[in-house]
């Protein structure tokens, strides 16, 4: 099997299997509907495992170009593989959400609810608030690639590998995944929203193409912030990029929180007004 076709086949696994749930716990008169948040983040946490099982001894089962790119960042993987692989989950990832559509085919004419069937396919914010959201993907994207980076620095048990990865993005889900859905993969969210907008899915509306940027530029930039971090604090590789992406983050951290705050003080001060008059 080519690396190409690894990837392409370990993300399309990764996407029947999460996907599959979110459709399984969202559309109408599905037997898993109203399953609820833990039964969606532990099943997104085996689709991870059974992809890097199925593709990892021959592509290293990236599976997400955040964790391509940041290792690219690094030193860790090659530049040229770079784009190959980011294609391969794409396309892999569209492929995967297309099979979800086939295996849920009654249920989205009973499902009415435009969100629940885009939410089948994509990331959608629990609060739309684009830079705050954005900070979210960064934070989870990073701890995602800092965690593949320590579990690579550990011996385990031949064939345990797959089973930590897992795990650590069911902890990041239950943890972290709260206010965006942790799209944390570029390829996760963009593949099945591109499938979304181009199957014949019944009353479907919109792809949400206005917020399709956040789940792409934040895991990117969390990635590689994720993968420099580890190389600085942990091997002491401290170089100019750590320091200009650490100025670029406390930035877009200070700026969402100076966002919200600022509502809620204009918030504040209107209800004060309120009572006062």
């Amino acid at each position: 099997m080519t690396e190409f076709l690894a990837e392409l086949v370990g993300t399309m696994i990764l996407i029947i299997f999460g996907a599959g749930v979110v459709a399984g716990v969202a559309l109408k008169d599905s037997k898993a509907e109203n399953g609820g948040w833990i039964v969606v983040t532990v099943a997104w946490g085996l689709a991870v495992t059974m992809g890097v099982y199925a593709v990892g001894s021959f592509s290293g089962a990236h599976l997400n170009p955040a964790v391509t790119l940041g290792f690219a960042v690094v030193g860790d993987f090659a530049w040229a593989k770079v784009p190959v692989y980011i294609a391969a989950q794409l396309i892999g990832a569209i492929i995967g959400a297309a099979i979800v559509f086939f295996n849920y085919l009654p249920h989205w004419e009973r499902t009415k609810d435009e969100a629940a069937k885009l939410g089948v396919f994509a990331t959608i914010p629990a609060v739309r608030k684009p830079f705050s959201n954005l900070v979210s993907e960064i934070i989870g994207t990073a701890v995602l690639v800092m965690g593949l980076l320590f579990i690579g620095a550990n011996e385990f048990t031949e064939g345990l590998n797959p089973l930590i990865v897992g795990a650590l993005i069911l902890a990041i889900g239950l943890s972290l995944g709260g206010p965006t859905g942790y799209a944390i993969n570029p390829a996760r969210d963009l593949g099945p929203r591109i499938a979304h907008a181009i199957l014949p899915i019944p009353g479907k509306g919109g792809s949400d193409w206005s917020y399709a940027w956040v789940p792409v530029v934040g895991p990117l930039f969390g990635g590689v912030y994720g993968a420099v971090f580890y190389k600085a604090v942990f091997v002491g590789e401290m170089g100019p990029a750590f320091w200009i992406l650490s100025l670029v983050l406390v930035l877009v951290l200070f700026g969402a929180a100076s966002v919200e705050l600022r509502k809620g003080r204009t918030a504040a001060d209107q209800l004060e007004e309120k009572i006062v008059s």
